[in-house]
């Protein structure tokens, strides 16, 4: 096995230099646990951005891909397959009420942009409202959508139709959707832009003006979904039924995966319209069979919630004047700092804690749902030494 810096200087030579890196090598993973290239040990609080919610190399999950991969790795769409029929139906029977057709992908953008095209195709209609601080995505439709100048400002001009609206604010929702309006996109809770929670007033609202304007409401679920915010979709928290839902990361227990789910609203696509090649592949199929079963075997919604309220508290409880505001969902919390958050990253990651950012001052925790008690208390207890230090 290579070294630290043996992969360090290997990756940085080759690879193509869009992400910032930090300087750790990973290797191995179970559970809430990942260990670098020298065999140090961290807790995970990042898990592959949000996607390993059964956590890392899941047995259930590595078995059953590894089953498939031996029978059938890729099956053409122009064909029928068992893994994906059964897997359409288990994510049209665990989606909230009103999703009865699934098209799959491979990743959350993929999604977001086969949404879209679907809304402006099915509505005939061509204007896109998306929310001020939301992320759907950096592909060209995606980007579109999501608001961070510093993401779209290179790349224009960008698909033209989408316009910007405060989040949480439906008087501005009803300024903006009018007759011309395809679709309103929105997270039901803000993860690139803060950990910011949808008020449920707000999403019903923005819901019914959907209805009575002739709009589709999309509500992406790529970061929320199974099971990270307390139940399998974070859409069931509000009781929203929308019509096109976009799901990724946790999906497929660490395989790239992606899929939008349809609505009633707009029923059997055309043929021909959109396509994947990898799309809805035995393996992926086969390894979100399995993360579907070991999330409710588990009870991981359930954990989610019981583990993201003790993390929740926890850091409330620390007593630092840097602390702005301390927010989330389930396993989805967001520490807002008066100054920059990657210096606390960077020591958290010294002792042992891999967190993310979530915009500038915000503190990010995503572990798999699978973290215990201790962890999470560990977890609190290096928050706080850091911002003590």
């Amino acid at each position: 096995m290579l070294s630290t810096g043996s992969v360090i200087d290997l990756e940085e030579r080759y690879e193509s230099g869009v992400y910032p890196k930090r300087p750790l090598a990973l290797v191995r993973g179970e559970g809430a646990r990942v260990w670098d290239a020298d065999g140090r040990e961290y807790i995970d609080c990042i898990g592959g951005h949000g996607v390993a919610n059964v956590g890392h190399s899941h047995p259930t999950v590595v078995e059953a891909m590894a089953e498939q991969a031996r029978r059938l790795m890729i099956c053409p769409n122009g064909f029928y397959n068992e893994q994906r029929a059964r897997l359409l139906a288990e994510l049209v029977r665990i989606a909230p009420s009103g999703l009865e057709r699934a098209f799959l992908c491979n990743s959350g953008a993929e999604a977001v942009e086969a949404a879209l095209k679907i809304a402006r195709l099915v509505t005939g209609r061509s204007k896109v409202i998306a929310a001020m601080r939301g992320f759907h995505g950096r592909t060209f439709g995606a980007l579109s959508a999501t608001w961070r100048r510093e993401y779209r400002g290179p790349f224009a001009p960008l698909v033209p139709g989408f316009e910007f609206v405060p989040y949480n604010r439906l008087e501005a929702m009803e300024r903006t959707l009018d007759k011309e309006t395809a679709a309103v996109i929105l997270e039901v809770v803000q993860g690139e832009g803060g950990v910011i929670p949808g008020d449920g007033g707000y999403l019903r609202g923005v819901q019914a003006m959907c209805r009575e304007r002739g709009a589709l409401f999309i509500v992406d679920e790529v970061q929320t979904g199974f099971g990270r915010t307390g139940r399998m979709f974070a859409s069931e928290h509000h009781g929203l039924q929308p019509d096109l839902m976009c799901v990724a990361k946790g999906i497929a227990g660490g395989l790239p995966m992606g899929a939008v789910l349809i609505g009633t609203r707009i029923g059997p696509l055309p043929k021909r319209v959109h396509g994947s090649t990898f799309g809805g592949n035995p393996v992926s199929c086969a390894a979100a069979l399995a993360t579907i079963h070991v999330l409710e075997a588990e009870e991981l919604p359930k954990r989610a919630v019981e583990r993201g309220e003790q993390l929740l508290q926890g850091l409330l409880a620390i007593p630092s004047s840097k602390v702005r505001e301390v927010r989330g969902m389930g396993l989805m919390v967001g520490m807002e700092l008066k100054e920059k958050a990657a210096p606390y990253l960077a020591a958290l990651a010294e002792r042992g804690i891999l967190a993310l950012s979530a915009g500038a001052a915000v503190l990010r925790f995503l572990p798999p749902l699978v973290i215990g008690p201790a962890d999470v208390d560990t977890v609190v207890e290096q928050v706080a030494a850091v911002l003590e230090g």
